[in-house]
């Protein structure tokens, strides 16, 4: 007999289609809960690298919670797939070390990512996606990602002091590997690669913890003296947009530096994950992926009016896939785990460099499997992509990889005297960015 304890249940499931998704509450639960195991080492790494960039900590951790929440949520409820958005790792390392470690304002940085978001949203609600897909050269999808991702793993390396800037020889080198931070970075970087090697969930934030927990009798960080507080202000963050600014061609770099990773390893985690939970056609189409993109592409337009990095639907939500979530509900636990955490900010902000600064170096060189998809047979696509990748890294911006690469690939395609391979609008890029490297050099 249905009993009135029974009916919430028989009303969610009844709303997220578990029958006809093969699936059940106990299973959606412990689904959400491990896609959030998975992913709340971005609790103690996005805000700690905002910070860097002048933005109070506590500051950063409430945008970058609450965002990542309320665009979950949009996600669950809009589209009924277990997919969690949050802050892409690329993207706030550009935003945080790039533009306002430049002394770039954080309103023009936060108006580059709204019409970043803005751009998504044209070509997610205009049906445009195909067309995005082709014009845009692919050695330059997959070298902007793996530029990031050395550029990332970069910032961690040297978080964790293991590379320093010599100012005498203007290069880097290693830093002091006998201090105690480095070791125990070291020693956090190998627990990450041991965990994620035995495909343990949740691995990255227990090497995080642990490596938090190895710190404090050594003294590089401590117990705070409450383990609670009220969510930090965001005042200084809401509407500081000046997209005026950011329309600049200057900036246009970074404009590419965030859509192109965003729309592109959006596509990829949605068809990838679609795939693992069996959402594919028969032709590999995802159905309803228009219904995903459209929240994908509004989450980073209404981030971006709390100056939040790109948002982007995270990979890790494979591993609520695997763990058996196929609908929204498994979206919706894990949003609920993270607006619990909107608490903790001082236990967020025990953790030290040396825990979060592993994770970087991981999730970088990881971002480099891409360069797979090269054709290393032909000079017009992996030397436009290594052009990407060496820029990124060696003058420490995405932004002039991205203008290195469009160069080069535009100079070859015409010196090969295949420039009709490609839509006209990619050499129309390639020529702006002249004036983009005209307008830093003369700064």
């Amino acid at each position: 007999m249905e009993t009135i304890a029974d009916k919430p249940a028989l009303s969610i499931a009844k709303w997220f289609d578990f029958k006809g998704n093969n699936t059940n509450l106990k299973t959606e639960i412990i689904a959400g809960l491990t896609t959030f195991a998975t992913m709340a080492y971005m609790i103690a790494v996005v805000p700690g690298m905002m910070s860097k960039g002048g933005i109070p900590f506590e500051s950063a951790l409430t945008v970058t919670v609450l965002m990542t929440v309320i665009t979950t949520i949009a996600m669950a409820l809009y589209t009924n797939r277990p997919f969690v958005l949050g802050p892409g790792l690329g993207s706030v390392a550009i935003f945080s070390f790039t533009l306002l470690g430049n002394d770039v304002p954080l309103s023009i940085a936060a108006g580059i990512v709204f019409i970043s978001g803005v751009l998504f949203m044209l070509v997610s609600f205009l049906g445009v996606r195909d067309f995005v897909v082709r014009i845009i050269p692919h050695s330059v999808k997959v070298s902007v990602g793996v530029g990031i991702g050395l550029f990332i793993a970069l910032l961690g390396f040297k978080q964790a002091g293991i590379v320093i800037a010599d100012p005498r020889k203007n290069v880097l080198i290693f830093g002091d590997l006998a201090s105690i931070e480095v070791i125990t970075a070291v020693l956090g970087f190998f627990m990450v690669l041991f965990f994620v090697s035995r495909k343990i969930q949740g691995g990255i934030i227990l090497a995080v913890i642990l490596t938090t927990l190895l710190s404090l009798p050594l003294g590089i960080t401590s117990i705070p003296a409450n383990f609670f507080s009220v969510p930090g202000s965001i005042d200084n963050m809401v509407f500081q947009l000046d997209v005026l600014g950011a329309l600049s061609p200057a900036y246009l770099p970074f404009l590419l530096a965030f859509f192109i990773p965003d729309f592109f390893s959006t596509l990829g985690a949605m068809l990838g994950i679609g795939a693992q939970a069996g959402y594919l056609d028969k032709d590999g189409n995802l159905p309803g992926i228009e219904k995903n993109f459209h929240v994908d592409s509004s989450a980073t337009t209404f981030g971006a009016l709390f100056s939040c990095p790109v948002m982007t639907t995270y990979v890790e939500s494979s591993a609520g896939v695997e763990s058996g979530g196929r609908t929204g509900f498994t979206a919706l636990v894990t949003a609920a785990c993270f607006c619990l955490t909107l608490f903790l900010a001082p236990l967020a902000g025990m953790i030290p460099t040396v825990a979060t600064a592993p994770v970087l170096m991981y999730i970088g060189i990881a971002m480099m499997s891409s360069m797979k998809k090269i054709n290393y047979d032909d000079i017009t696509e992996y030397l436009p992509a290594f052009v990407c990748v060496v820029m990124s890294v060696f003058s420490f911006n995405a932004g002039n990889g991205i203008a290195a690469a469009m160069l080069v690939y535009a100079f070859l395609k015409l010196a090969t005297g295949r420039y009709k391979e490609d839509h006209w609008s990619v050499y129309l890029i390639a020529s702006s960015m002249i004036y983009y490297f005209y307008i830093i050099s003369s700064h």
